[in-house]
């Protein structure tokens, strides 16, 4: 996650995996820690409190600004800019609790004062139990989940908030965002556009011309850029070997591979993993 000056806090309960981790900007992390496409097995909720910028969410591209609440379920392709301006907070929601949260993404504007004030000390109390050391941390913290559950409910519900874009009805979003989770499901494989476009029956053509359309972003584009994020995990994170991590991402050679993940990064995956953070293209 990107940090600002001081080094972010990342507050957390690992037996149940509840955190709540600071989203600032970090010029030497590399933008492929935030702009990437990438997903995670449980569902997250981003929490803007400063800044505007731009987020992607199953290939759809929106504004986000102050007061913005960004549900993200599991296995959804995301990625979001995290400029100089940008501060926030990132729930990640426990498995056990994602059946409280909604099926799929939303993007809210919190527009009223007091849904702003509640917001805000619902994410101060959570993160304070999650520091704590007194008895019964734990279950308040995830008390804590469960009523920013409800409060998101609500917010929903409500006339002062404003739910996904229109555009998600759109059928070009819809192909897009199945595109998504078909490149989540496969993006370990060596299928291409052509492969995915035929599975959702379409054309390549019309599948980068929708993708154009809600991201701004080729086909291709949102294809390599999940695979780029998972070669950057993988290989700051892990001791892999290049030619296994290639293996696994489905390259037909570890030099395919190195080719590929230099175009996008300016760099080796040996250089990457030597010393320091790539910036995506």
């Amino acid at each position: 996650m990107d940090q600002f000056v001081n080094k972010p806090f990342v507050s957390q309960l690992q037996d149940s995996g509840l955190a709540v981790t600071s989203i600032a900007f970090n010029q030497a992390a590399g933008r492929w820690r935030t702009e990437a496409m990438r997903s995670h097995a449980t569902p997250r909720l981003i929490y803007i409190t400063k800044g505007q910028g731009r987020i992607t969410v199953a290939g759809m591209t929106s504004g986000y600004g102050p007061n913005n609440l960004i549900y993200i379920p599991a296995h959804v392709m995301y990625g979001y800019e995290a400029g100089p301006s940008v501060f926030g907070s990132m729930l990640t929601i426990p498995r056990a609790m994602s059946e409280e949260w909604p099926e799929e993404p939303v993007h809210l504007r919190i527009r009223d004062v007091h849904g702003q004030t509640e917001v805000a000390r619902m994410f101060e109390a959570m993160e304070r139990e999650l520091s704590a050391a007194a008895n019964g941390h734990s279950r308040a913290a995830h008390y804590h989940v469960g009523l920013l559950s409800v409060f998101f409910e609500r917010q929903m519900a409500s006339t002062t908030a404003i739910a996904r874009n229109d555009r998600a009805s759109e059928s070009s979003a819809r192909l897009v965002a199945a595109y998504t989770d078909l490149i989540e499901r496969d993006y370990r494989t060596d299928k291409g556009v052509a492969d995915y476009a035929g599975d959702l029956g379409v054309t390549a053509t019309h599948l980068t011309r929708c993708c154009n359309q809600t991201c701004g972003k080729s086909a291709l584009a949102l294809l390599r850029d999940r695979i780029t994020y998972e070669a950057c995990v993988m290989l700051r994170e892990t001791r892999t070997p290049v030619s296994k991590i290639a293996d696994e991402l489905g390259f037909r050679s570890a030099a395919y591979f190195t080719r590929s993940f230099q175009s996008k990064t300016g760099q080796t995956p040996t250089h990457f993993r030597k010393f320091g953070a790539a910036r995506l293209r």
